[in-house]
């Protein structure tokens, strides 16, 4: 399968839950309310996990999966991991964790 179906099966999976789709600098994003908490850039699924929490250091493992630099100027972004295309398999899994994680993130706000 491609990204984008992954990124779609992704889609139908959350969707229950109150995600949807947007655009974020001209790539294909999931959103909950307002908030993106991943994004396919390149053949990449990037997540917002949460620096520290166990789903941040599990995607860090991965072979190739870095902290995302959209800039490219060496300043990644400390709490979202980008994971090649090469673990899409786990994208499911890193796409939940970050949607926790956002949750965790709203509820803590109230």
């Amino acid at each position: 399968m491609s990204p984008d179906e992954y990124f779609d099966d992704i889609v139908d999976e959350l969707a229950p839950e109150g995600v949807h789709t947007a655009k974020l600098f001209g790539s294909r994003a999931l959103k909950l309310d307002s908030k993106v908490f991943a994004v396919v850039h390149s053949d990449d699924m990037v997540f917002r996990l949460g620096a520290g929490t166990r789903a941040h250091t599990d995607a860090l493992g991965l072979a190739g999966a870095e902290l995302f630099d959209p800039s490219g100027k060496q300043r990644p972004l400390k709490d979202w991991v980008a994971v090649p295309a090469d673990h899409s398999g786990q994208w499911s899994l890193f796409a939940e964790a970050a949607l926790a994680h956002l949750r965790q993130e709203l509820r803590a706000r109230r």
